[in-house]
Order: structure tokens, then C-alpha cells, then sequence
């Protein structure tokens, strides 16, 4: 019985663990985020087959430096790195499970792989991002650079691509390469992208020497508008790629200017037609337009000589002859008693239009340091200035108008004439300068009637002083009986008084 006993347990224990039942094997997963695949077999009580190496060469490594330069890369971790990258780009996958593993697997199927197909790797190194192509030999025929840098035997390779280049342009180049598209379905490719991306495109087509990607580009370019940031891109890029010349020809005749025109001539024929028109607000919105393109912060003309000056003078004698008719016309319509305006349009209207025109041609002069010889012309006005004291107040102050902005040029040195113009020139247009300062002063126009009194004081002390003495004694006596309705002199006065009487030069 104590035998008994002691066999009883013992069976019992060997009952129990033939009972045990062996665990399921594990179900592999494929994930390409980087992970090691020995990692996950070495947790498995089965060991893990050997891996062979595969049969063929290391792919051949070549850089394209932006644009078109290609060098060998040193860097012996690149098709590690490239590896590494293309394998996060991939999804992740179940697989199946495997079968079961004999005690005793023959060498063979172990060393035995199916050989890897040909492929190129197309690398952006600033992106850190890797195209992988399997159709090598479409992408050799397409690309002259490509074609030079893998060779034309067997085997893939990999093309470091350096520069600011966008992911989405090389997709849409590569895509371009791979597909047989006519010249109406690449249009409306890139048309869905926009022009911004057709540019991209173009770029990498030039750096690529991808010439039909090119051709399609600046097709499509051609028949777009650009702004102007969209315009200095494109600029840059033709001018970096020359050999294109016959293709981009279409697209430089909206950058390059066809014929021999100089931009002074054309400024001449702006202004003349300016002065023709009959539209005000039309004058008014055309000569700010044309003020902004000759502006010396002008983005539009660098050059010195966008004013013809002959041109230009040509214009201010027909308006002065047009002048003078006018108010020829004007001795008999509006009597020399009137101080009403009651006529709104006719010759009154038309000398308006034409002090103004020629105000605006005078400023234009004036800030080109050509207006000396307009104040020769209007010295030798004897016949508006004759006529000056014979129309009515409402229309001869108008004359004073162009007066004003002479003396403004000169008080303020922006005219540079002699000792003897300065003198004709107040000798003609000071007294009527008198008449006509209360009619300014109630219909300015934009005049400044501060910077005007300045002006008149300051050429009237850059006179001889026995000339002063004449001319402020003149403006004594009509300032004593209209006031205000003459321009307020005082402070010149008081210069050339002390000038004369207080500290003259040579006194002791």
C-alpha cells in the first residue's frame, strides 16, 4: 500500500502536464515606420532565419546641384537614409501567417530571393523627402540629366536633388515623365495647379533638362496674366537658362520690349494727349498716372532722360498760343466790370483747362531743372500781359495763377535764373501779381497762399537794393489801401530795411 501511495501523485502530476496544451504560434506584422523585423522574431521562441544579402550592386549615388551641376556625394549613410525615408512613406500591412517551419530548413530556402527590381531613388535633401521610380529607363529617355547621371546600362540609382525645391513640382515633374500626355491634357494640368506651381514645375523641368515638361510650361505661361512677384520669377528664371531661348520666345516678347521707342517719346505723347483731352476728372486721373511714372522714386523709368525737353517745350508754346486766342475771345464776351463768374463752359472753361495744363507742364520742368527757359517765355508774353489790366478780374487772375508758381520756384531755389531774368520777370508779372493775390486767395485751387507770400518776398531780396527799394515801395502803397486783398510782405520788407539802412555792408 505505501507503494501505492507514493506512484498515485506521480501518475497524477504526468496526467496533468499531458493534458497541457503547446501555445499558438504569434501572427507576424509588416510595418515599415522604421522598426526592425529581427526585433520582433527574437521575442519568438523560433529563431529567426539568416538574411542574405542581395546579389546585386549598391546603387549608384549622384547630386544635381540647382541648376543642372552634378557631383559625386561622400556621404557613406545616403542609401541608408534614403532607405529609411522611402520606408515611412509606405503604408502599413497585415501579412499572412507564415507556415510552419521544419526542425530542419534546407539552406537553399534561406539563401534563395527573388531578385529586386530596377529602380531609382530621386532624393530632396532639404525636404528630407525620397521619390522611389520603378519605370528607370522612361525616366533616362525624358531627362538628359538623368539619363547622363544613371548611365545607360542596367540598375537603378539614386539623384540628390539640392535647393529650395517643392515636393509637390518634383511629384508633378516625375508624373509628367511617366505619362504620355498630349499638349491640351498637360495644360489642364497645370492649370489645376495654378500659376505659382507651374513656375515650381518649370523650375525643376529646367534643372531636370526635362524639354517637354519646359515646352508645356511656357506654353501655359505664356497664356496666363502674372502679378508682378509671379513676373520676377519667371524673369529669373529664364534669364538663369538661356539655352531656351527659341521655346521661351513667345513668353520674353511680354518681358522684352520689341521695338526701338525710347520712353521719352512715349512721356511726350502722354502729355500732348493729356492737354488735348476734354474729359476733367479723365485730365485729372491721367496726370496723376503719368506723375507717378516720372517720379524720382519711380519703379517704372531709372533713366535721366525720360523727358524729352524739346518735346516737351513744344507742348507750352501751343498751349500759350491757345491762350492767347482765348482771351482775345474773352475782351468780348466777359466785359472788364464783371466780377461774377456766370459763365460755366466756353472760352472761360477753355483758359482754365489750359493755366492748368500749363501749371502741370511747368512743375514737370521744374523738377527736371528745365524751367528756365519757360520763364523766358512768359517774360515775352507781351501780349497777355498787355492785356492783363483790359479783360475782367474772373479771367485775367488766372495768369497770376502761372505768375504764382514762378515765384514759388525761385523763392525756394528751385529755379535758377539771372540777376537780370529775375528782374524782367518781376518787372512784367508783379503789378498784376498785386491785382490779382485777394482773387487767388478766394479760389486758391491748391495754391498755398503762406509758401506764395514767402516766395514773392524772398525774389524780391534777391534783387539789387535800389530795385527793392522801387518794388516794396510799390507794395506799401497798394497793401496800405486793400490790406489782405494783396499778399502780406512785411517780414521781406523789414529784411531789405535793414539791409539798407541798419547793416550795410562797408558801414562802420
Amino acid at each position: 500500500m505505501p507503494t501505492t501511495k507514493n506512484a498515485s501523485p506521480a501518475a497524477a502530476a504526468s496526467r496533468r502536464r499531458s493534458r497541457r496544451k503547446a501555445p499558438p504560434p504569434r501572427q507576424p506584422w509588416c510595418c515599415s515606420f522604421g522598426l526592425d523585423p529581427l526585433a520582433a522574431a527574437s521575442r519568438s521562441p523560433l529563431p529567426a532565419p539568416p538574411r542574405a544579402k542581395p546579389p546585386h550592386a549598391p546603387p549608384l549615388s549622384r547630386r544635381i546641384r540647382s541648376p543642372g551641376r552634378v557631383s559625386p556625394i561622400d556621404d557613406p549613410f545616403a542609401g541608408a537614409a534614403a532607405t529609411s525615408a522611402s520606408a515611412r512613406l509606405s503604408s502599413v500591412t497585415e501579412c499572412p501567417p507564415p507556415p510552419a517551419l521544419p526542425s530542419t530548413p534546407p539552406p537553399a530556402a534561406i539563401v534563395e530571393r527573388p531578385r529586386p527590381r530596377e529602380t531609382m531613388r530621386l532624393r530632396l535633401v532639404e525636404k528630407g523627402v525620397t521619390f522611389e521610380v520603378e519605370e528607370v529607363e522612361r525616366v533616362r529617355r525624358e531627362s538628359r540629366v538623368l539619363g547622363k547621371v544613371l548611365g545607360r546600362g542596367g540598375g537603378g540609382g539614386e539623384v540628390a536633388v539640392e535647393g529650395k525645391v517643392e515636393v509637390e513640382a518634383v511629384r508633378e515633374v516625375v508624373e509628367m515623365m511617366l505619362e504620355d500626355e498630349d499638349e491640351a491634357a498637360s495644360m489642364r494640368r497645370l492649370a489645376r495647379g495654378g500659376i505659382a506651381h507651374a513656375i515650381g514645375v518649370l523650375g525643376v523641368s529646367f534643372s531636370l533638362t526635362f524639354d517637354r515638361g519646359v515646352n508645356n510650361c511656357l506654353k501655359y505661361l505664356e497664356a496666363v496674366p502674372w502679378n508682378e512677384h509671379e513676373e520676377e520669377k519667371i524673369k529669373s528664371l529664364l534669364s538663369q537658362h538661356p539655352s531656351y531661348g527659341a521655346a521661351s520666345r513667345n513668353l520674353l516678347a511680354r518681358l522684352q520690349p520689341q521695338n526701338s521707342t525710347s520712353s521719352a517719346e512715349l512721356v511726350s505723347e502722354l502729355i500732348d494727349s493729356i492737354t488735348k483731352g476734354t474729359n476733367n476728372n479723365a485730365r485729372k486721373e491721367l496726370r496723376t498716372l503719368v506723375d507717378g511714372i516720372l517720379s524720382k522714386t519711380s519703379i517704372y523709368i531709372k533713366g535721366d532722360k525720360e523727358v524729352d525737353k524739346r518735346s516737351i517745350y513744344c507742348i507750352c508754346h501751343s498751349c500759350l498760343n491757345c491762350l492767347v486766342r482765348l482771351f482775345q475771345e474773352s475782351m468780348d464776351l466777359v466785359p472788364a466790370d464783371q466780377t461774377v463768374i456766370s459763365v460755366a463752359k466756353g472760352p472761360l472753361e477753355r483758359i482754365y483747362k489750359q493755366v492748368e495744363d500749363l501749371n502741370w507742364l511747368l512743375q514737370i520742368l521744374i523738377e527736371r531743372q528745365m524751367g528756365e527757359d519757360f520763364v523766358d517765355l512768359w517774360i515775352n508774353e507781351k501780349t497777355l500781359s498787355s492785356m492783363h489790366e483790359q479783360v475782367s478780374p474772373i479771367v485775367r487772375y488766372e495768369l497770376s495763377r502761372i505768375s504764382a508758381t514762378i515765384f514759388i520756384a525761385m523763392g525756394s531755389g528751385k529755379l535758377h535764373c539771372t540777376g537780370a531774368k529775375r528782374l524782367s520777370f518781376v518787372q512784367a508779372w508783379f503789378r498784376p501779381m498785386l491785382l490779382d493775390f485777394g482773387w487767388l486767395r478766394r479760389y486758391p485751387k491748391g495754391l498755398n497762399m503762406t509758401t506764395l507770400e514767402e516766395g514773392i518776398g524772398q525774389v524780391l531780396l534777391t534783387l539789387p537794393l535800389k530795385q527793392q527799394q522801387v518794388l516794396f515801395m510799390e507794395w506799401f502803397e497798394s497793401f496800405s489801401g486793400q490790406g489782405r486783398e494783396c499778399p502780406n510782405l512785411m517780414r521781406a520788407f523789414q529784411v531789405w530795411w535793414r539791409r539798407s539802412f541798419v547793416r550795410s555792408v562797408g558801414s562802420s
